[in-house]
């Protein structure tokens, strides 16, 4: 039996939003938004979605290098991310949440190719005052499509 208590939505929604700023965050290229979803001393682990897509790519800590990471690795691309599925359990000022993130990655220069991606999301979070952030995230791949030259741009 589920049991919740009177704040857990309005939880849920917040937490929910934070992977909503990560992914517009990426999409818009605004820095600002996309350091709003990290803890200052957050992980970032995109190895297992980097190795089935056959490229490696570094665990990331602190936000700092997370999202400059994020920008320059992505500066020659188009990216959309979409976000479904989110599952997620809170506990007081930490939460767990698991998600399907579809993110397409395109040539700024040549639409004509692109690279597709559905990632599973597993992360960790805190709340930080009257927000919630990603504390850790791994990203693993579920299944992917087009180009994988796509992302050698990055």
């Amino acid at each position: 039996m589920l049991t919740t208590y009177p704040n857990e939505t309005t939880d849920k929604l917040a937490i929910a939003e934070t992977l909503y700023r990560f992914a517009a965050g990426i999409d818009l290229r605004n820095r600002d938004l996309l350091e709003s979803a990290f803890a200052n001393n957050a992980v970032s682990d995109f190895r297992p979605a980097a190795a089935k897509a056959g490229f490696e790519f570094p665990v990331l800590e602190n936000k700092e290098n997370i999202v400059t990471a994020l920008i320059n690795s992505l500066s020659q691309l188009d990216t959309t991310h979409s976000v479904s599925n989110p599952r997620i359990c809170v506990n007081g000022d930490t939460a767990h949440m698991e998600a399907i993130v579809e993110a397409q990655h395109l040539p700024r220069n040549d639409h004509s190719k692109h690279y597709l991606m559905k990632n599973r999301y597993d992360i960790e979070l805190v709340r930080q005052g009257e927000v919630w952030v990603i504390q850790h995230v791994t990203i693993d791949n579920v299944w992917r499509s087009g180009d994988p030259q796509v992302l050698s741009v990055v």
